[in-house]
């Protein structure tokens, strides 16, 4: 299954539908296609977003999207290093663990 497929819907649509399509409908299907902003600005925003407030399950998701949308490995380590003095040492740590990871699957 290509990640362009796996929708909430599929996810968690027996579990929250209201959430699953609020998901798929609202965030995704709205919200990250506004023109005002790039999908590779909202990616970077969200990983740091997702980095400072310490939720490690949804970046793994968003890590793997910021690729896709066009930011670089060493951008993506850039901003985590940079977020360390802004968000605190250990959710960097955590994030710089998580995109070892994530990264070393698409070598």
């Amino acid at each position: 299954m290509s990640r362009e497929s796996i929708t909430a819907e599929k996810i968690i649509g027996v579990f929250a539908p209201k959430l699953a399509e609020l998901t798929d409908h609202v965030l995704f299907g709205d919200i990250w296609e506004r023109k005002e902003l790039s999908k590779r600005d909202r990616s970077l925003i969200t990983v740091s977003a997702l980095i400072a407030l310490y939720r490690p399950e949804q970046l793994r998701f968003h890590l793997e999207k910021a690729l896709d949308n066009g930011l670089t490995k060493e951008e993506l380590f850039e901003a985590i290093t940079h977020l360390a003095f802004y968000s605190g040492w250990p959710n960097a740590m955590t994030a710089i663990m998580i995109a070892k990871e994530i990264f070393s699957k698409r070598d």
